[in-house]
C-alpha cells in the first residue's frame, strides 16, 4: 500500500516537473473581441505583460514572429517586462521593446517592478534611468499617469502607476476612484477609454473611474492552475485570487487580464503557459 502511494507521488512529481518545464518555455495566443459604439474603426491590439526578461528564442524571435503574424495596429505593454533584481540585466526586455517599436506603435504602462526600480535607486543604481532612456530612444514614452489619444479609432490609452501600498501582501489597501482621478484626471466620456493598470485587484475602482477597457497582468495566471478552481496563488500571497486571468465585467467596463509571459522569484508555471493576448476593438453600430 505504502509502495503504491509512493509510486503515485513520484509519478505525479515527474508529471508536474515536466509540465513546469514545458509551460515555462511556451506561450499560447488568446483572442478577445470588444465592441463599443465609441470605436469608429476596427483596431487590433496585442497585449504583453509580465515578460520578466524571458526570451522565447534568440532575441525573443518566436514571440516577435507570432506578433508579426497577428499584424496588430497597436501594442500594449502592461508592465513587469523586466525584473527588479539588483545588477540584473534588463536587455531582453529592452531589446524586445526596441524591436517592436520599429514595427508598431507601443504604449507602455509601468508595473510594480519598473516602479520599484525608480522608487529605490540606491538598490538598483542606474537601472531605472537606463531602461527608461532606452525606451524613449526607441520611441516609446512610458505612460506614467499619462494618456495618449488615437484619433484613427477614437481610443484614449492611459497608463496608471499606483503607489506601493496597493501591492501589499496578504491585505488589500482600499483605493477609490478619486485616487485615480487625482493621478489621471477624469476619464473621457466620448472616447473609448483604455486603461493600462498592472494590478487587476482594483478592477472595481478602475471601472468606477470610467475605463471602458482595463488591461492588466501581475497575477501570472495564479502560477498553477487547477480545474474548477483556476489560479492558485496571487503575488499578494492570497489563495485562489478572484482575478487570475481572462475576461471580467463590471457595469459597462471590461477587464482583460493577461496571465503573463514569464515568471520571477518562483520560476513555476504549472498547467499555465505564457499568454500572448489579442484584443480586437470593433465598432458596435
Amino acid at each position: 500500500m505504502l509502495e503504491g502511494i509512493l509510486i503515485c507521488m513520484i509519478v505525479m512529481g515527474i508529471i508536474c516537473l515536466s509540465v513546469t518545464v514545458l509551460d515555462c518555455n511556451r506561450f499560447v495566443t488568446v483572442t478577445y473581441e470588444i465592441k463599443s459604439d465609441k470605436i469608429i474603426k476596427p483596431c487590433r491590439m496585442v497585449l504583453l505583460s509580465d515578460l520578466h526578461n524571458k526570451s522565447f528564442g534568440k532575441g525573443n524571435s518566436r514571440l516577435i514572429r507570432r506578433i508579426d503574424e497577428l499584424a496588430p495596429d497597436e501594442i500594449l505593454a502592461a508592465g513587469d517586462m523586466l525584473t527588479a533584481t539588483a545588477g540584473h540585466d534588463y536587455a531582453p526586455a529592452l531589446r524586445l521593446m526596441e524591436n517592436l517599436a520599429g514595427r508598431y506603435p507601443v504604449h507602455y504602462g509601468m508595473g510594480n517592478h519598473e516602479y520599484r526600480l525608480g522608487l529605490y535607486p540606491e538598490q538598483y543604481p542606474g537601472m531605472y534611468e537606463g531602461y527608461c532612456k532606452g525606451l524613449r530612444k526607441a520611441g516609446i514614452e512610458p505612460l506614467i499617469n499619462q494618456r495618449t489619444y488615437l484619433p484613427k479609432w477614437n481610443v484614449d490609452v492611459c497608463g496608471v502607476e499606483i503607489d506601493r501600498r496597493y501591492y501589499r501582501h496578504f491585505a488589500k489597501t482600499p483605493m477609490g476612484a478619486e485616487y485615480l482621478e487625482k493621478l489621471l484626471g477624469k476619464a473621457g466620456e466620448d472616447v473609448f477609454q483604455v486603461l493600462i493598470a498592472h494590478n487587476p485587484a482594483y478592477f472595481e475602482d478602475y471601472a468606477e473611474w470610467g475605463a471602458d477597457l482595463v488591461v492588466s497582468g501581475h497575477v501570472h495566471g495564479g502560477i498553477m492552475r487547477l480545474p474548477l478552481f483556476g489560479g492558485v496563488l496571487s503575488p499578494s500571497l492570497t489563495l485562489f485570487p478572484k482575478y487570475d486571468g481572462g475576461r471580467f465585467h463590471k457595469g459597462k467596463s471590461t477587464m482583460i487580464l493577461s496571465r503573463g509571459l514569464g515568471s520571477h522569484t518562483l520560476p513555476i508555471r504549472i498547467f499555465n503557459p505564457g499568454e500572448l493576448v489579442v484584443i480586437d476593438l470593433v465598432p458596435d453600430k
